[in-house]
């Protein structure tokens, strides 16, 4: 039950990327359900690797990554290769436009008490 609450939450609340501005070559909104679902697993996966590789006082929650992207409908494995990993890639590029805004951002949207989605970032 938990992770259909945490995957509504979530397709309700990620239709627009973290940065302020996307970027030009973000990749083109999916059109339906599944590659929407696809979609947002890999904006949450780019999230997470823009996390670990450039927020000094935040990391990912990998548990909480896996129940939601399941709750998805989506395998985590499944975004580390093929066309899917190329989206990751293009979230985490986009995110890394402006490092301090969506590392605050990606505290107070996913960290222990965020708006979106709670747990999914965490303080070191």
């Amino acid at each position: 039950m938990k992770q259909i609450l945490l995957a509504s939450l979530l397709l309700g609340s990620l239709t627009a990327p973290l940065a302020a501005q996307p970027a030009p070559d973000a990749p083109p909104p999916p059109d339906t359900k599944e590659e929407r679902q696809k979609n947002t697993a890999a904006k949450l996966a780019g999230l997470l690797q823009f996390v670990s590789n450039s927020c000094p006082d935040a990391k990912p929650n990998y548990e909480t990554f896996k129940t939601v992207v399941r709750g998805l409908g989506i395998e985590p494995d499944a975004l580390a290769g093929g066309e899917l990993i190329l989206r990751v890639k293009a979230y985490a590029d986009v995110y890394s436009q402006d490092v301090p805004a969506n590392c605050a951002k990606a505290l107070t949207n996913f960290g222990e008490n965020g708006k979106t989605l709670p747990g999914l970032v965490v303080k070191k």
